[in-house]
């Protein structure tokens, strides 16, 4: 099983804890000061990319899936891996979400799955894709628990009958008595971009195939909004994902007062418009490509946290060559109304924890 790893403080002194350390009690030495617990990222490794993460009320336990990948160590590839924490910040592999892989589509991966516990289930919508795939779809998936089994409800549509290319990535929301699907990916074409459509009978049907609304331009991708005194922030993630030490995934934002935008970066660009959107998250020397975040999940001290994949540059693929996205998580900061995440860039060594 994955643990994370923990480190404290104590002056100059750094000392090693092991994983069956409880973050919520106060440590002391010898000389019986306390000493500061500090948590390094990443807090699962090797892979959990496109994080998506969800609260179990049951349970009191924080679910984390990821997008299908080979873990390069003769178990194949995890067909939507799902993880357990109490903390956000331990995290161990429970099994995957799905038996099988989904048969609506011949060929895919399946990518980007977005968790909700919505309608008294758990609902999954998760994308299926090839690289390079002319025409990617959306599908959903139900369970009664949230490790699963997830039951395939099929294909919700494909990028040729919504006419929007590179359809990956979705994220469900629910507003003012409605439930809309947002989703959409890179793309240069006229048609390029993040939408919105709206979903019917309990979340498992859209209401149409020709009402939608373009969201952003085709230069973001892993939409992720999130709703905060009066606004809602649109987050997404720009640049190569996949691309080892030299991935240039970033994460840039824009706010609106309305659901379905117009979102304007802080310096009042419409982000339907390539090249807008104000820097939440960057790479730095450590870590490249950091992005496709969660949710935002606020502890119970009001402090509000993100997961998110980031690459390791001094361990950036796996045996197989797969880019090695570890999960990661910081804190998000709201500055003058905008969010930044950690400091800007991934963080190696946070003094701030969650407290749930």
């Amino acid at each position: 099983m994955q643990k994370t790893r923990f480190r404290l403080l104590h002056i100059y002194l750094i000392f090693s804890l092991c994983a069956s350390c409880t973050n919520s009690e106060s440590v002391k030495d010898s000389s019986n000061l306390i000493v500061e617990q500090l948590l390094a990222n990443p807090v699962f490794e090797p892979v959990l990319a496109d994080p998506s993460v969800v609260f179990d009320t049951k349970e009191h336990k924080f679910y984390a899936y990821g997008t299908e990948d080979d873990w390069s160590d003769g178990n194949g590839s995890r067909l939507v891996p799902v993880l357990e924490s109490t903390n956000l910040t331990d995290w161990t592999y429970v099994g995957d979400a799905f038996e099988q892989k989904p048969t609506w589509k011949k060929d895919g991966w399946i990518w980007a799955p977005d968790i909700n516990h919505i309608h008294d289930k758990y609902y999954l919508y998760y994308s299926m894709s090839t690289w390079g795939d002319t025409n990617p779809g959306i599908g959903l998936a139900i369970a009664d628990s949230p490790k699963g089994p997830f039951v395939d409800q099929g294909k919700l549509f494909a990028s040729q009958e919504m006419d929007v290319p590179n359809s990956i990535d979705p994220f469900y929301m629910a507003d003012n008595g409605e439930e809309y699907l947002f989703w959409g990916s890179f793309d240069h074409s006229s048609k390029q971009g993040t939408y919105a459509v709206k979903l019917d009978e309990n979340g498992k049907k859209i209401k149409s195939l020709l009402d939608t609304t373009k969201i952003a331009a085709g230069d973001f991708e892993a939409v992720m909004i999130h709703k905060r005194d009066g606004y809602y922030y649109f987050f997404g993630s720009k640049g190569s994902c996949c691309e080892g030490k030299n991935s240039e995934y970033h994460v840039l934002v824009g706010r609106s007062q309305n659901l379905l935008g117009p979102y304007r970066d802080k310096s009042g660009n419409d982000i339907r418009i390539r090249g807008n959107g104000t820097p939440v998250m960057q790479g730095n020397d450590v870590y490249a490509g950091p992005g496709h975040n969660s949710r935002i999940i606020t502890d119970q001290e009001g402090k509000d946290w993100i997961l998110y994949h980031a690459i390791q540059k001094d361990k950036p693929k796996l045996s197989n060559g797969v880019s090695r996205r570890v999960l990661m998580l910081d804190e998000v900061h709201w500055e003058n109304g905008w969010p930044i995440i950690h400091s800007g860039e991934p963080s190696p060594v946070r003094s701030a924890m969650p407290s749930f």
